[in-house]
């Protein structure tokens, strides 16, 4: 009995208002569920330690090297023995002529991207979606998203194949109706509507799968009952396909802002030249032919570090817009 009241005035005393109990006894239970836990599912662990290691050390371990962006690199000292120089290599970013340049080609190609690339889905799962017959449905999707697989060393060959301006197949079509001397591969102007094009094409079909995943969970009793109502094909996807993907549509919404200014580097640096650098230099390259081509190891870390800063603000911002608006969010 003793031993009752003496446990019991040990947990009490413990139990401050307004807090969590952290006693001996709480900390026990708590290393007991946790045992528990991993004895009866650590197959699960096992099968997600691959995906946790490669994070680690792709992800996190990497971010060791950030304080470069604050050092004066030293190749003799390693990135912690430079001489610490605070904002100096930000500061010379922002003063930078490029900047506001390497700004407006990156938001552009980004926002671009991300806008068409974000409706193209869209529409095209509510197109596969109302494609009678099983085969048809199939071979529609699986028609659109072949392209995901092509790398993108061949889509920009291909690029260069359609569109060079002495041999391209289609600035010839186009020759025959007296559109000609058009270098779409050379003219600044069209450099964006060209990679946007052509990453739509490469992607749309792969994206929309997600949701044509959503589509296919809406009980068809709701299709039935809007027939026997008498609606139309679009008064049905106005009302009952696109509610149901909008909450999906917001969650990849946040997660597309957290890139909103990784304009693909591997894509746009193929695609330059001499010709349309000055619509297609964006951070990413800019960053690369400094850091690599040039040395400035340093200046190239403050560049990608301002970058990941930018897109994280953005993604913190769009999710608590969308939490706010649309009770739907990341956390």
């Amino acid at each position: 009995m003793g031993g009752v009241v003496a446990l019991t005035l040990d947990e009490t005393a413990t139990k401050v208002p307004g807090t969590t109990p952290v006693g001996p006894a709480m900390k026990g239970r708590r290393t007991r569920a946790l045992s528990r836990h991993l004895r009866t599912r650590w197959q699960l662990w096992v099968m997600v330690a691959p995906a946790v290691i490669v994070t680690l050390v792709f992800a996190y371990f990497p971010m060791y090297g950030i304080q470069l962006a604050f050092r004066e690199f030293d190749f003799t000292a390693g990135l912690t023995g430079g001489e610490w120089v605070g904002m100096k290599y930000f500061t010379q970013f922002f003063s930078s002529p490029l900047f506001w340049d390497l700004m407006r080609n990156t938001v552009a190609i980004s926002l671009t991207t991300l806008v068409v690339g974000f409706i193209a889905p869209v529409v095209l799962a509510l197109a596969v979606n109302q494609v009678v017959g099983v085969r048809r449905r199939r071979f529609t999707q699986t028609a659109t998203y072949l392209p995901h697989f092509i790398s993108i060393v061949v889509v920009v060959g291909m690029l260069q194949v359609f569109l060079s301006p002495t041999s391209g197949v289609i600035p010839n079509f186009l020759g025959f109706f007296g559109v000609s001397d058009t270098n779409y591969l050379g003219d600044p102007g069209a450099f964006v509507p060209v990679y946007v094009i052509s990453e739509v094409w490469q992607h749309c079909g792969w994206n929309s799968i997600i949701y044509l995943a959503a589509l296919s969970s809406i009980d068809t009793h709701l299709y039935e009952a809007a027939r026997v109502d008498g609606a139309s094909r679009p008064q049905i996807i106005r009302h009952i396909d696109l509610p149901a993907l909008v909450p999906t549509m917001v969650v990849l919404f946040i997660l597309n802002m957290g890139g909103v200014l990784n304009a693909g580097f591997e894509k746009v640096f193929l695609m330059q030249n001499p010709l349309n650098l000055s619509a297609s230099e964006v951070i990413s390259t800019y960053a690369y032919k400094i850091g690599i081509l040039q040395s400035q190891f340093s200046y190239a870390t403050a560049i990608g570090l301002f970058n990941t800063v930018i897109n994280f603000a953005f993604l913190v911002l769009t999710n608590q817009v969308a939490k706010r608006f649309a009770n739907t969010s990341l956390w």
